[in-house]
């Protein structure tokens, strides 16, 4: 199994949290987002629409991180990411949709070097990244904090892959330097996260690339 992966992309840190936590090992293979490596020939001969992160697995060739999660869950089922209930399932791909689809794509790579091509100042490109990260994460803290499925975790008491991705767009929050402080049900459910030995050496200082 292989994957291709960039310490600091949010949507590979999602899928080496799922390895992880299925107790998979992988080779990694690096591919530096800020060189633009993920443009080149190489690179896009594996993946047609030039993202991370990319899964190679028993012959099989996958891309975009979602689709990924649910693969994995699909062929190594145990500790599941996705309930066994199918209401459970919609809300657990409720809340990994709300930060897949609606915060991250405002604040990734692409979208900041397009907004520093346009003349924002870095100043500029940050708040940009506050103000959008700000507003997705009190929708999630508003998701979590009103339904009595919360656990300790996003959705009972093991991670889910709603998990996998909240710890990543946290990260990218403290990146950005954002007020954690409105958020405390995102935070707290982090930080129990965090204390799993899964979710810390998925991290992006923990990666063999990290700069």
């Amino acid at each position: 199994m292989k994957l291709y992966t960039y310490f600091r992309s949010s949507t590979a840190f999602r899928a080496r949290i799922a390895l992880n936590l299925k107790g998979l090992q992988y080779e990694p293979s690096f591919v530096h987002l800020a060189k633009g490596e993920h443009r080149q020939p190489a690179y896009t001969a594996l993946n047609a629409q030039a993202l991370l992160p990319t899964l190679e697995d028993d012959g099989a060739r996958l891309n975009q991180s979602l689709a990924i999660l649910e693969y994995l869950d699909e062929k190594y089922p145990e500790p599941r990411l996705l309930p066994r209930d199918s209401v459970g399932r919609a809300r657990v791909r409720s809340l990994s949709l709300l930060m897949a689809c609606e915060i991250h794509p405002l604040a990734n790579l692409r979208v900041l070097q397009h907004l520093r091509k346009a003349g924002q100042t870095e100043e500029q490109v940050s708040e940009w990244c506050r103000h959008w990260i700000g507003d997705g994460l009190a929708k999630v803290e508003a998701e979590l904090a009103a339904d009595a499925r919360t656990g300790k975790y996003s959705h009972g008491d093991s991670p889910s892959m709603a998990d996998c991705c909240l710890v990543p767009q946290v990260f990218s929050a403290q990146r950005f330097k954002c007020d954690l402080g409105p958020y405390p049900t995102v935070k707290r459910i982090f930080d129990a996260c965090m204390k799993l030995e899964a979710f810390d050496r998925a991290q992006p200082a923990r990666q063999p690339d990290a700069e």
